[in-house]
């Protein structure tokens, strides 16, 4: 469920300061202006595969998951996106329908930029252009190296390999080791290309190790060094 909330200007800038300063004054007040907040619920979607582009998003608060059927109805996760992410813009770049879904993983606010403005700006603003084909293509090689490492590791390497770029992307809480994000038995799994069964065997085999910690959806890294070694010889 998504519904729209009043625009707060100061979290909008915040949200969008990498971007911001890039932008001329006419720019930001073109955001300001048509730019939409809205609230979306706990595994409320987003948008659908297929569905055309209307927006492309950022997020203010939450963290939404990307996700895309395979065989068999199985749902592989192409990518978690954090705060102050931007996605679905690859799509509306390509005049492409969405070719993910789209889902957030908890209570999420997101900044919803019209099409017609973002391809305005981007097509005028050399310095934006810039930053989304750089965001492109930095994504793209995450793409390839997953897809090296998740075919070609080993079970361990994999699971190991997915809670540390979890820790790269998200961080930790205050105490420095648990990871700020929560995920499912079942988006680990997707996260690591295996089975929901192999996934909770070998997060507790990591536990049994004192690798981690896990409390719930809660993963506390216990010895980030000694994972970093599995998942580097896979």
């Amino acid at each position: 469920m998504i519904r729209e909330i009043e625009n707060d200007i100061l979290s909008i800038r915040q949200t969008l300061s990498d971007v911001w300063d890039l932008l001329t004054e006419q720019e930001q007040q073109l955001l300001l202006t048509s730019i939409k907040t809205r609230l979306c619920r706990k595994n409320g979607i987003i948008y659908h595969m297929g569905d055309e582009p209307n927006y492309i998003f950022c997020i203010v608060k939450g963290n939404v998951k990307l996700s895309k059927e395979g065989v068999g109805g199985r749902q592989q996760i192409t990518r978690m996106v954090r705060v102050k992410e931007f996605f679905g813009y690859r799509s509306s770049f390509a005049n492409q329908p969405y070719t993910t879904d789209a889902y957030a993983l908890e209570e999420t606010i997101l900044l919803c930029i019209p099409l017609p403005v973002a391809k305005k700006i981007i097509t005028q603003n050399n310095a934006v252009s810039i930053y989304f084909l750089k965001e492109l293509a930095f994504y793209l090689g995450i793409a390839e190296e997953s897809t090296v490492n998740l075919t070609q590791k080993h079970l361990r390497g994999r699971l190991a390999e997915t809670l540390i770029r979890l820790k790269k992307s998200f961080g930790f809480t205050e105490d420095g080791q648990t990871l700020a994000i929560t995920a499912s038995r079942e988006d680990l799994a997707s996260l690591s290309n295996m089975t929901t069964s192999n996934a909770i065997r070998t997060l507790s085999a990591f536990a049994q190790e004192e690798l981690v910690k896990t409390s719930g959806r809660r993963i506390t890294i216990l010895n980030e060094k000694e994972l970093i070694r599995i998942s580097e010889i896979g």
